[in-house]
């Protein structure tokens, strides 16, 4: 008992001590959530309460592990499996898992077999074109990919073909193919991801015995991050809650930054009108930052009208101002923050102290030439360097067997992007030619086979490649690249894969950003000679490319030192904290993000992912903004973001911004 209050506070303690009814703990950042979900259930089972009783529900596989380790950590060697007093253990995963879990024994009840499959996201796909094509739907009229994100809300709000109720003409298409989609799964005895959810809480809502089974088993429910659930997760712990009402949930509305994963802030706003005689618990004491830190986080969510008021404290030291600084553009931003880092190395930090935190993924190319430019090694986390991504390596494919016909590795990677039914048998027959100039080979084959579907998509193939061929010296780099894009249908390629939840950038909007920013760079040679603009492109990307693995490679070796310094988006940092965090464009359009200023609920949210960005800071926190910016294709202008301004200006140190008013900015373009 002594160790499961061990080096907690009095506030914690209070919430794991709570056995019976609804509790309710908003936990800030830094204030031991984990901790504090993870005492409870030791807690619990150190009271009697038989551990197959217990039920605790995590996001991530990799946070229901955590959870586990803990508590058996807690409870050893007293409570360890080997002592015989547990004759269980409690159940700790996720939605999805625990739901798994009930389906393979109740879903007979909905006319599967018991040995059902799980569509992947590309299974799932493929079955929409199918249902789709049999309906004789225009692939190019209605996207596939969109279908799919339709259908997936659709039984996120727990809308089954049965009860939608279409009310315009898109909406009836939409029921008629979603339909058909569920019977297809229902004769392949298969389910996709969603239906985990949604099907579970069809069997409790129709089947009152089934439910009552489960809720006398699952006595005690525990939820971790409840701010984040969407309504089909709400639901089913709603249902499973009901009868016992022991419901502990934890989080923090001020954290609830996940609104395009359908994830709903009103659950735990609304949590004490679904459990009036609710306990409500605050943790309001950061472990994490200083106050000065806390400030800033605290004036900045203050703004939201939809939240849990609370007052967030720390027994840290006033630490030092937050640095603000304003650059003329983005690679100017990119220098201050490298130069920053290379300064407070020479005194007390080492480069695993660093992370740099962005709205956008696009971002994140100036940071890295940059970075590369200076030798600093670095880490993405949540994506992909910029270089790396599918989308860039693709059309600077393109780009280099334009500028080289010999290149047989580009030629490779592009035959079939997008897709057009030519597979290693073509490739293998173009490759074993004696022709070294392969755009000549593929127009001798395209010659062979000229009555076959294939041979006619080699023609398409060969007069696209030699379209861009032609091209490459009459217009501009960037105009090249858009032409690709054109040329080549890119962008509904891209559409084919955004529904790839496995895809290393499943989100189509970020992917089309990432290609406007490849064309911010190539902007760069617009005034070169039109016969070596191109070519300089792509020997600036190859150096960079060169470059970024020499120097992560000299790094990889070394031993009791963080070896990295880590760029995320914001979203990618919840849960995390560093001792140096860098918050880089900060201005208006870009954070909060243009979509938002008309809305006032996408502001909001735009305004707990700043709260969230902040309180990742440790000891120092530094923003960033550019007086222009060249990004996605285009020069902005912005101001600086409003969240400046709602910080407390004595926290605030605006750093020198070196731009001379009356100098030409073009010497940066």
């Amino acid at each position: 008992m002594s160790d499961i209050f061990k080096n907690l506070n009095p506030k914690q303690i209070e919430a794991v001590k709570i056995i019976s009814g609804p509790v309710l703990v908003i936990s800030g950042p830094g204030s031991g959530k984990t901790r504090c979900l993870t005492h409870r259930v030791a807690f619990l089972i150190s009271e009697n309460i038989k551990p197959a009783n217990i039920l605790a529900i995590t996001f991530t596989n990799k946070a229901a592990n955590e959870v586990k380790e803990r508590v058996q950590a807690l409870l050893s060697p007293s409570f360890s499996a080997d002592s015989g007093r547990l004759s269980a253990w409690p159940t700790i995963g996720t939605f999805h898992s625990v739901c798994l879990r009930i389906l393979r024994r109740e879903i007979s009840l909905l006319n599967y077999k018991p040995s059902f499959t799980i569509f992947d996201e590309y299974d799932r796909l493929a079955l929409i074109k199918k249902v789709m094509a049999r309906q004789k739907l225009d692939l190019k009229q209605y996207n596939p990919q969109m279908i799919v994100r339709k259908i997936s809300k659709l039984k996120t709000e727990l809308l089954y073909p049965e009860n939608y109720k279409p009310n315009d003409f898109f909406s009836r298409l939409l029921a008629r193919i979603y339909e058909n989609y569920q019977t297809e799964l229902k004769n392949a005895n298969a389910l996709d991801f969603d239906d985990l959810i949604a099907l579970t809480v069809k069997i409790f809502k129709h089947n009152p015995q089934v439910l009552e089974k489960y809720q006398d088993i699952w006595k005690y429910i525990l939820v971790d991050e409840y701010q984040d659930t969407s309504f089909d997760q709400y639901s089913l712990i709603k249902l499973l809650s009901q009868k016992y009402k022991n419901i502990f949930a934890i989080g923090d509305d001020a954290q609830s930054i996940y609104a395009f994963r359908e994830a709903d802030i009103r659950n735990i706003l609304n949590f004490q009108k679904d459990y009036p005689e609710a306990k409500v618990i605050f943790l309001e004491q950061n472990y994490r930052s200083t106050k000065n830190i806390l400030a800033v986080a605290q004036n900045i969510i203050s703004n939201n009208q939809s939240q849990v008021p609370k007052t967030l404290w720390t027994e840290n030291g006033r630490g030092e101002r937050i640095l603000v600084k304003e650059a003329l553009n983005e690679r100017d931003e990119a220098d201050f923050i490298t130069l920053k880092i290379e300064e407070l190395m020479q005194k007390n930090h080492n480069i695993g102290d660093f992370a740099i935190l962005y709205r956008t993924h696009a971002q994140s190319r100036a940071i890295e030439e940059s970075f590369i430019s200076c030798g600093l090694p670095y880490q993405i986390i949540g994506g992909i360097k910029f270089y790396e991504r599918k989308e860039i390596k693709d059309i600077l494919a393109y780009m280099r067997l334009a500028a080289n016909p010999s290149d047989l590795v580009s030629f490779e990677r592009i035959i079939n992007i997008p897709t057009r039914g030519l597979g290693q048998t073509v490739l293998a027959k173009i490759t074993n030619t004696h022709e070294k100039n392969l755009i000549k080979a593929l127009d001798i084959l395209a010659k062979e086979n000229t009555k076959t579907k294939q041979g006619r998509a080699l023609k398409e193939f060969y007069e696209l490649l030699y379209d861009l061929i032609n091209k490459k010296t009459d217009i501009s780099v960037a105009s090249f690249i858009k032409n690709i894009i054109k040329k080549t249908d890119y962008e509904e390629y891209l559409k084919g894969l955004s529904a790839s939840k496995n895809d290393a950038y499943s989100n189509f909007e970020e992917r089309m950003e990432n290609l406007k920013e490849l064309l911010t760079v190539a902007k760069k040679y617009d005034n070169v000679g039109s016969e070596r603009g191109l070519d300089n492109f792509l020997e600036e990307i190859t150096l960079l490319q060169g470059v970024d693995s020499l120097t992560l490679s000299a790094n990889a070796n070394k031993v009791g030192v963080p070896d990295k310094a880590t760029l995320m988006s914001i979203h990618s940092s919840k849960g995390l904290e560093f001792p140096v965090v860098f918050i880089a464009g900060i201005e208006e359009g870009l954070f909060p993000h243009s979509r938002s200023t008309f809305n006032p609920q996408e502001l909001e949210e735009e305004r707990r992912l700043c709260y969230v960005a902040v309180t990742r800071a440790k000891e120092k926190l530094i923003l960033s903004y550019a007086r222009r910016r060249n990004i996605f294709g285009s020069t902005q202008r912005n101001l600086p973001s409003r969240f400046i301004g709602e910080m407390p200006q004595d926290t605030i140190e605006y750093a020198a911004s070196g731009i001379d008013d009356d100098y030409e900015e073009k010497i940066y373009y």
